[in-house]
This record gives C-alpha cells, structure tokens and sequence, in this order.
C-alpha cells in the first residue's frame, strides 16, 4: 500500500496530470494492483476528459421546473461531510469515486465549485489520502501548486514515492536544476524524475538532461504520442491501452510510447520494493 506524489511546483505544463492517466492505466491492465487517483485540483478536467464521456443532460422535472439538485454529492465534497459527521472509514472513500477498470482502478475527481469553499475543503486532502493508503494498493496523488504550503508539505511527506515532473524546456531543467542543488531530499530514493510530453528528437534527450542533473540512472518519460494526446481529450484512454496491449510491435510506432509508460510503471514498482513498502 503506497502513496506516489505527482508534483511541480510551477505553473509550466509539464504532461503531469496525463502522465498520471497513462502510467495508472497500464499498471491496472497489467498488474493485479488496486489503484485509485486523487485529484487535488480545482475546476480541473483532465482526468475526467481521460476517462468518462461528458454524460448526456437529462432535465429532471419537478412542479418548480428543472430539479438539478437530486444527485448526491461525491468527490471531496460528500467525504467532507462524511468526516465532519466521524462517519469516513477507508473502505467508504470508494463510494464517492468513479471507475474506470471494476476494483483495478478508480478517480476522486477535481474539486468543482468556488475557490473560497476549495479552500476549507483542500486541507482534509491529506487525512483522505491516508485513509485511501489502508484500502487500495496504490495511491497516486496528482499534487495541485492551489493547495496551501502547509497541505502540500504534508503530503509530500506521507508520501512513498514523488514523480517530480519537468518539461524539456531548458527554462524548465534549469528551474528543476536549482531545486536539485538546493534541496537535498530531492536526491533521495523516495524521488523520481519523469518529463511528461517527451520528444525523443528534443537535443535535451533523456540521457542528456540525466547527465546534465547528474543523476545516475535514466529518468522516466511519458512521450508525446498523437493517439494518446487525442484519446485524453475523448475519455478513452483506457480503450487505447487495451488496444495497444493488443496489437504493438516493434514496428509500430507506438512502441516507444508503450515501451516508455511501461519502464516507468517498473521503475516505480522497483524503487518502492527497494523501500520495502508492501505492494
């Protein structure tokens, strides 16, 4: 049972959220792990663009007009009430989920609404990520730079493992590069390096920008793939791994993706066994 911490701290797109999508979804279909993904956003579509078709609008009729207000409340909101009422345990947090693969996979989505309520409600984000560590086997954490200072240390902390994600602007390595000097708990077994929409043709190519950082061991990489990068608009992400897994070969051209997602998925695998964290 682990928790891995997606997470950079600026605002540059860095492919962390897709990265996320990419690498939970072929450790679902491939590993008989439990996994759930918590979004810590606010407002923020991309996970459920990966996953679940926009559902069709259905008008309720009530005797005032329109009812829009007979759903139970999920996400973050409904635990809260659930905490607030010392009803929460970790086998509920499923309930206020959604699936994507049957007891393989799940999301807590993005908190939607105003800032102000994001507020109050972001900083349980890291007793629910506790308790979601007692009931699935892997925990994956996409680490939103709105959460207050304190919340995010916190998580950072209760985590196994942190993906610290970069781009391949230099602007970016540089940035990370600083943290890197700087920060000595970056240099720990608990991090990884990952650069999300990764272009293999880039002059700052994983063995350059790993040999510029100095880091030993080849950093992870999720590279851009057009089928891919199309299904995270069109919810189906799932479908295309499964027909991936299916029909790749090392002619296709979708084998560096593939290939690629999967290293990362036995790099994270590997490096929290060498933790000694039960999986």
């Amino acid at each position: 049972m682990s928790i891995i911490t997606f997470w950079n701290n600026t605002k540059e797109q860095t492919g962390k959220t897709i990265s996320i999508a990419a690498i939970s979804t072929y450790m679902a279909i491939e590993h008989n792990y439990r996994i759930l993904i918590i979004s810590t956003g606010i407002n923020n579509k991309t996970l459920d663009n990966c996953f679940f078709p926009k559902p069709k609008v259905k008008k309720n009729m009530g005797i005032f007009g329109p009812n829009t207000n007979l759903a139970m409340e999920d996400g973050i909101e409904g635990l809260s009430k659930m905490m607030r009422s010392n009803k929460l345990s970790p086998d509920i947090i499923t309930n206020y989920t959604k699936t994507v693969f049957k007891e393989r996979l799940e999301v807590l989505q993005a908190y939607v609404g105003e800032k102000s309520l994001y507020q109050d409600l972001s900083k349980i984000y890291p007793e629910i990520i506790n308790l979601a560590n007692q009931y699935y086997d892997l925990v994956f954490v996409d680490l939103d730079l709105e959460l207050d200072k304190n919340t995010i240390d916190t998580i950072l902390a209760n985590s196994n493992l942190v993906i610290n994600t970069v781009s391949q602007r230099i602007s970016s390595i540089n940035n990370f590069m600083e943290q890197y000097k700087k920060n000595t708990g970056i240099k720990t077994a608990k991090n990884l390096i990952l650069i999300g929409r990764y272009d293999k043709y880039s002059k700052y190519s994983v063995k350059n920008i790993s040999r510029y950082i100095g880091e030993k061991n080849k950093i992870l990489c999720i590279p851009y793939n057009t089928l891919f990068f199309e299904a995270c608009e069109e919810a189906s992400v799932p479908e295309l791994f499964l027909k991936l897994r299916r029909s790749i070969s090392e002619d296709d051209r979708n084998s560096i993706f593939i290939l690629e997602v999967q290293r990362a998925a036995q790099n994270i695998i590997y490096r929290l066994q060498n933790l000694q964290v039960k999986l």
